[in-house]
């Protein structure tokens, strides 16, 4: 059907243009000149916050002025402005009058800027302010908050009838489809605000009804026949729903959402399920900044993130820890990819801020609910870190109902912290649960994994279990031959996520597995690793400029696309004689050349390892058909120290320290299971637990290690938890010893 011209149509300006910047706040009142005068001049999106919240330490955090000149179109529209992300509270002032004020730093909001206007024109003041507080989520995580007007801004100018704009960020039209066999019912409701007579529904600029205004609500039912259904990476289409609001036979204005039909559903024992298809939801976890930019990122930025999650072969990601803006969640629908949606409920629970979760939440729902890719609705990520009293359940409950209430056909999920007791309650409030496990990185063995999901799945055959958070540390320049948990190379990382993917792809009952993280990330609390301010489990570097080893070996257990990756290239001197050379490809044969001479092939899966002499330097180059890939290796005396991280103080000094083992007494060498045998042991441990919790900083107080858990940590030596700690003072250490060196065994 040919689409009817708009008489008065909407007009969305973008207004990046033209802002002044004072990293003070300044009168409400304020002109453009004003605040141009106690800052500077910028374009948005801009963050305050792009070099000092990645430096690492202390980065400023307080409130912020920008000041832009508007004016309207006409003087017979509506005016509104419409804001996709301030960080984290905003007000805003037109002419010196509120025109509105909002909390949370990652979802849509807008202001009504009609009748404040003077002249059809005026100038615009938002006050940012990204200060600690006890009412607004996030305030402590593992993530900057970035402060500042991060995501577009717009003008947008409309009739005087015209779909809501006031319902937390909604556009006025909500499309809830139903799967039934070949077809699709297609509910659709739409909220106008002023005076009009009907609205008329279309789907596709087929499909299409006319219903009256009642109230200012029209609803309507529209059916799709031969339904063609949204599934994943193998065909994620999308249909267009399009509500035209009318005063007579006039269109006065038009709104759109794309959609998609799916049907989808979580089984304990066959995983996840896509359109009665298993369908393996494994993939990774995305934060939204970059280096040098903070999270105002580009349009190519983001193009950029979906493409590696496109080349990995990602199934799913899960938009952590905060809602994206509306444009990654449109990529994602147009790529097939599976979400997980939440808000920035995270680490402790604050009491004070149980309304501005309900708020985020809502908002997270209403603005994002007509996507395809979007299954689940997060609502905490590790909220028990401080415990999981009767108020967390309270406000979880309440969250859990608000969700099902704003969109009963999705799921509700939480990411539980690994410290949390798997009979605690919260465990089975969500619709479906993850949890946040690191062993191998923080805690335990890389194997430690598969025993406490393994006992999970036996111990809770009815409850469905995934992934949401698993990873280790990775700085490039960091290489070894022989790779240990804690050693922050590249190595390790490749080492331990082939052991993960390994795992996961023998368990098909983990309904998701979300790697920790697409890249690496800004989080300003943060020194280790060689590198401050940052978080380095990403399987590509902060700029997205180089894809580490173990980006690969997802690469090769996930993508279709035919490869080959000879790992190492950054150890590039190597002092053995005879070196381990690993291929990463998603081929079954592989042989390796050196200096263009064959020097063996493997069959197998994922990971290939050949054995090559060293003597002096070497052209590597791996093949499988017409696929190849060539790095050079140089054998040395000695390798490079800058390629080995600094051996911290604490290790130093156990190497150097003679403590005193004697026979028939504990040491700090014996594991805690052995030494709590004993009531003055039992006594000691706990005090170790204490200071290794001191140790971690606000992050590690008042944890509790569970029952779950305690074997795990049992086996370890009280000198390996220091050590995996790091942070306790070795006179302390010392001390330690000595009390345990007079408890006999």
């Amino acid at each position: 059907m040919t689409r009817p011209p708009v008489d008065r149509p909407r007009r969305m300006t973008l207004i990046h243009d033209d802002w002044a910047f004072a990293p003070v706040a300044l009168p409400s009142d304020s002109t453009w000149e004003d605040v141009a005068a106690a800052g500077s001049y910028v374009t948005l999106p801009h963050t305050w916050n792009a070099i000092d919240g990645q430096a690492g330490g202390e980065y400023r955090r307080g409130r912020s002025t920008y000041a832009r000149r508007v004016v309207a179109e006409a003087a017979d529209v509506r005016t509104w402005v419409e804001f996709e992300g301030v960080n984290s509270s905003a007000e805003v002032y037109l002419n010196g009058r509120l025109v509105a004020a909002h909390d949370g730093g990652y979802s849509t909001f807008r202001a009504d800027l009609t009748g404040h206007l003077e002249n059809g024109a005026g100038t615009l003041v938002v006050i940012v302010d990204n200060a600690a507080n006890e009412r607004v989520y996030p305030q402590q995580a593992d993530f900057t908050f970035y402060g500042g007007i991060y995501r577009d801004v717009r003008l947008i100018t409309l009739g005087a009838p015209h779909f809501a704009l006031d319902d937390h960020g909604g556009l006025g039209l909500t499309v809830t489809p139903i799967v039934d066999g070949v077809r699709a019912d297609v509910a659709l409701a739409a909220d106008v605000d002023g005076e009009a007579s009907a609205v008329r529904f279309v789907i596709d600029g087929e499909a299409s009804v006319t219903v009256p205004l009642l109230d200012g609500v029209a609803t309507s039912e529209l059916t799709i026949e031969r339904v063609r259904r949204w599934h994943g990476l193998r065909d994620p289409h999308l249909y267009t729903a399009r509500a035209e609001l009318l005063v007579g036979e006039a269109v006065v204005d038009a709104v759109e959402l794309r959609f998609g039909c799916r049907e989808f559903a979580v089984d304990p024992d066959r995983g996840f399920l896509l359109n009665g298809e298993q369908y393996p939801l494994r993939g990774v976890s995305r934060h939204q900044d970059h280096e040098g930019v903070g999270n105002a990122v580009t349009e190519e930025m983001k193009q950029t993130d979906l493409a590696l999650l496109r080349e990995l072969g990602a199934t799913t990601v899960r938009l952590a820890h905060y809602q994206h803006d509306q444009r990654f969640y449109d990529l994602c629908d147009e790529a097939g990819l599976v979400v997980w949606a939440e808000i920035p409920q995270i680490t402790v629970f604050l009491p004070g801020a149980v309304d501005n979760a309900r708020d985020q939440l809502t908002e997270l729902i209403v603005q994002n609910r007509h996507h395809a890719s979007i299954i689940s609705w997060g609502l905490s990520n590790e909220i028990t870190l401080a415990g999981a009293g009767e108020d967390v359940l309270a406000a979880h409950r309440e969250l859990n109902d608000l969700a099902h209430r704003l969109d009963p056909g999705r799921l509700t999920a939480m990411a539980h912290l690994f410290l949390l007791e798997t009979d605690n309650p919260l465990v089975a409030l969500a619709d479906v649960m993850s949890y946040n496990l690191y062993f191998g990185w923080y805690v335990g063995e890389a194997a430690d994994n598969d025993t406490w999901l393994d006992d999970f799945h036996t111990s809770y055959p009815e409850v469905a279990i995934g992934l949401s958070e698993y990873g280790a540390d990775a700085n490039p320049q960091y290489q070894s031959a022989a790779p240990v948990k804690g050693d922050y190379t590249e190595s390790y990382q490749a080492l331990y996520h082939e052991h993960m993917v390994t795992m996961i792809e023998q368990r098909p009952w983990l309904w998701a597995t979300h790697v920790w993280n697409l890249a690496d990330f800004g989080s300003a609390g943060r020194d280790e690793g060689g590198v401050a301010g940052r978080n380095q489990k990403g399987l590509v570097t902060f700029d997205r400029g180089l894809k580490k080893d173990a980006f690969y070996v997802y690469k090769a257990a996930w993508s279709d696309e035919p490869f080959v990756h000879v790992a190492g290239r950054r150890r590039a001197e190597r002092v053995e004689d005879v070196t381990e050379v690993i291929v990463y490809s998603n081929q079954k044969h592989v042989t390796l050349l050196v200096d263009g001479v064959e020097v063996g092939s493997l069959t197998g899966e994922r990971a290939f390892r050949f054995q090559v002499p060293l003597s002096g330097e070497h052209e590597i180059t791996a093949r499988s058909g017409d696929l190849a890939d060539t790095i050079t290796l140089r054998k040395v005396d000695h390798v490079a120290a800058a390629s080995v991280m600094p051996t911290t103080t604490i290790a130093n000094w156990f190497d150097d320290a003679a403590l005193p083992t004697p026979a028939g007494y504990f040491s700090i060498r014996d594991t805690l299971g052995e030494i709590k045998q004993s009531e003055d042991g039992a006594r000691i441990i706990s005090s170790v637990l204490e200071a290794v919790a001191v140790s971690r900083g606000e992050v590690g107080r008042g944890a509790q290690i569970p029952p779950a858990m305690q074997s795990i940590v049992d086996r370890m030596s009280v000198e390996k938890l220091i050590l995996q700690a790091g942070g306790v003072p070795v006179e302390r250490i010392a001390a330690l010893n000595a009390e345990l060196n007079l408890i006999a065994k």
